[in-house]
């Protein structure tokens, strides 16, 4: 059901410099950026993006998105599976139900409103 990786990424505290860190002294060009985060797409198609949650809603740290087709099948096969799953969130541009691994590291089953 897991098709492939949307996008790899970190939240952070301070959205600006981080940007400003990978833009100016990594030299990566932001595809997709507001007031909250941004993303950064490679050639291969591959996207790195940082967010800036609210103080306290997030720890800092990495995080994946996992690309699903139709994410309210796939978290209710993985819930059937085991899976402790959020509901499914929207957002302008995509479907997200969060959850974690038993080490606690952070994931997403997520599905694009529009496919690349």
């Amino acid at each position: 059901m897991i098709n492939g990786v949307d996008l790899f990424g970190f939240t952070v505290r301070d959205k600006k410099k981080t940007v400003a860190f990978y833009r100016d002294v990594l030299g990566l060009k932001t595809t997709d950026e507001d007031e909250r985060g941004a993303e950064f797409t490679f050639a291969d198609g591959t996207t790195f993006g940082i967010w800036q949650p609210d103080e306290g809603q997030y720890p800092l740290g990495g995080g994946i998105m996992f690309a699903v087709d139709d994410v309210k099948s796939a978290i209710e096969k993985f819930r059937k599976n085991g899976a402790e799953l959020s509901d499914v969130m929207e957002s302008q541009a995509c479907f997200m139900s969060f959850g974690s691994d038993p080490e606690g590291n952070r994931f997403v089953i997520h599905q694009r409103k529009i496919r690349d």
